[in-house]
């Protein structure tokens, strides 16, 4: 049986990992895949990635890394994106791997105009989301936990945009049949979000933000959780 890939591009702050665990662990339990099922592939540490045809599936992680620094391992992963995407390999980003993902098919990342989004925010389903197989099952409106500098500014040609916040037009992308890929963090619980409040609130005054009112607005987010899981039901990826 093939495993599926967690491709870590980066890894949580100490003082979070410490208490709360760290990315490999939150994107296993959110897409419900057992131990035995998953591959986790450190390309930041400099860890070599397998041949896409080896694998079941693919979930690229977040990063404290910027896109736009164009690092040796990040464009050797994004290399490995377009090849994964010539098979039709099910693939799914989420936030710097959201990024990735787009910069590899040909979008352009850059920095979100007016700062950065954290805390737990709405997420505003788009017409064309009544079309795609999973987006269609989401409400005109949800929740969910978020924490990024920078965003998808431009999409790769033939994707679409299925969801956006207030802030960030390209919450929610789909690129194919079997890739798609979300800014916010359907990994996150609310403990998690908070103390990544916790640790961003000297960032966020000097920015004009209350972290205050952001601890205070996080809630769950059940339903990005569930899209989390039902890629990975759609795909099949725990049982091939």
């Amino acid at each position: 049986m093939k495993p599926v890939l967690i491709i870590r591009t980066g890894r949580a702050p100490a003082p979070i990992r410490a208490r709360h665990g760290d990315f490999p662990h939150w994107f296993r339990i959110g897409a419900q895949l057992s131990p035995e099922r998953v591959r986790v592939v450190d390309v930041e540490a400099g860890e070599t990635l397998p041949p896409p045809e080896d694998v079941a599936g693919a979930l690229i992680t977040g990063s404290a890394a910027m896109v736009t620094e164009r690092a040796d391992w990040s464009e050797r992963t994004a290399g490995w994106i377009r090849n994964a995407m010539d098979q039709e390999l099910p693939l799914f980003g989420v936030c710097y791997g959201h990024q990735l993902m787009a910069h590899a098919l040909g979008g352009r990342v850059d920095y979100l105009p007016g700062g950065r989004e954290i805390g737990t925010v709405t997420i505003n389903v788009l017409d064309a989301a009544q079309n795609d197989p999973l987006a269609r099952q989401l409400p005109a409106q949800f929740r969910a936990h978020a924490t990024h500098e920078q965003s998808v500014l431009e999409l790769p040609k033939g994707s679409t945009v299925l969801a956006s916040s207030a802030r960030d037009p390209n919450h929610l992308v789909r690129y194919g049949a079997n890739a798609m890929s979300v800014q916010f963090h359907p990994e996150f619980n609310a403990d998690v979000m908070r103390a990544y409040i916790d640790r961003k609130h000297h960032d966020m005054r000097r920015e004009g933000f209350d972290p205050h009112h952001a601890y205070r607005q996080v809630a769950a987010t059940p339903l990005a959780r569930r899209l989390f899981r039902q890629f990975s039901r759609h795909h099949d990826l725990a049982a091939r």
